[in-house]
């Protein structure tokens, strides 16, 4: 299989495997407002980045949908988070508005640990809501929290996916790890989840979660790129991450907008491990579009 080099061969990339495009879950659209925040967060380095983070694709938000229909992305997510309560309710709705007006997108949706909390994820899934993005890093709270557990519970039993950010990647803080969200899926076992970054930079203890629990998928967001902040994969899981992405449990990610590097690369860099083009049919589109039930 040829590496895309650059994202004017994309295209050429997932032709060759045969597909039709490729599916990406782990893609940030957001009210402009707090998107531009977000921008501003990352220039600064701040404490939850570490380190210098140019954002590539600071466009407008047409010209970034634009740019992934170019590329053939056939469907993305919409991924948003709350810093602090009172945001993670209008957030869901401004994410079912944009799912509507934006036919690729998987609509999304979020929550943060608030009183309150387990009424509006049921108005989101009531709305339509797909899968929650769920930023422990960001949002700096315990997943483990009292108010969550029946939200949990909900998703498990509406077999609709949580995306956690749990891991440590690129700054821990003390409710990261595998431990804390662990003892989540050990009280939700039926949770369906999708662990971002591969569980970067906890890839062994995250992949033990997965293979405890047939529900857990993980996605390549930033894993094996030359950004090398979320922490090297150990070369001894590579068969593991072979057999899980062959079985649909390996999805591809790649953060854009907010990533350093052009969005081929993250293709680059899996086409790169040499897993086989089956491998690659199955992370860039067989298993992603099975977990959201794409036709």
């Amino acid at each position: 299989m040829t590496e895309p080099r650059s994202d004017a061969g994309v295209p050429a990339f997932w032709r060759a495997l045969g597909l039709p495009g490729i599916v990406d879950v782990h893609v940030h659209f957001m009210p402009q407002r707090l998107m531009s925040a977000v921008w501003e967060y990352f220039d600064e380095a701040g404490p939850l980045i570490g380190t210098d983070w140019p954002i590539r694709y600071r466009d407008s938000e047409e010209e970034r949908l634009a740019f992934l229909r170019g590329l053939g992305v056939r469907a993305f997510t919409s991924l948003l988070y709350p810093h602090r309560p009172g945001m993670a309710e209008s957030l869901n709705e401004w994410a079912a508005g944009f799912a509507a007006r934006v036919p690729e997108c998987v609509q999304t949706a979020t929550f943060f640990p608030e009183p309150g909390v387990e009424d509006y994820v049921v108005r989101a899934l009531d709305a339509g809501a797909r899968i929650f993005k769920v930023h422990l890093q960001v949002g700096g709270f315990d997943p483990r929290a009292e108010e969550l557990d029946p939200v949990w519970g909900t998703l498990a039993d509406a077999g609709v996916p949580a995306l956690v950010h749990a891991g440590s990647g690129p700054v821990a803080n003390g409710y990261t790890g595998p431990g804390p969200f662990g003892e989540v899926l050990a009280r939700h076992p039926r949770l369906t989840t999708v662990v971002a970054h591969l569980g970067a930079p906890e890839f062994d203890g995250f992949f033990a979660l997965a293979d405890r629990y047939d529900r857990v998928h993980l996605d390549t967001t930033m894993t094996f790129t030359r950004f090398g902040d979320m922490g090297s994969f150990p070369a001894a899981l590579l068969p593991r991450l072979r057999d899980l992405g062959l079985a649909g449990r390996i999805l591809l990610g790649t953060d854009f907008p907010n990533i350093p590097y052009a969005y081929a690369h993250q293709l680059e860099a899996l086409a790169a491990l040499d897993l086989g083009d089956d491998w690659l049919r199955s992370v860039c589109w067989h298993g992603p579009a099975a977990f959201f039930g794409l036709s």
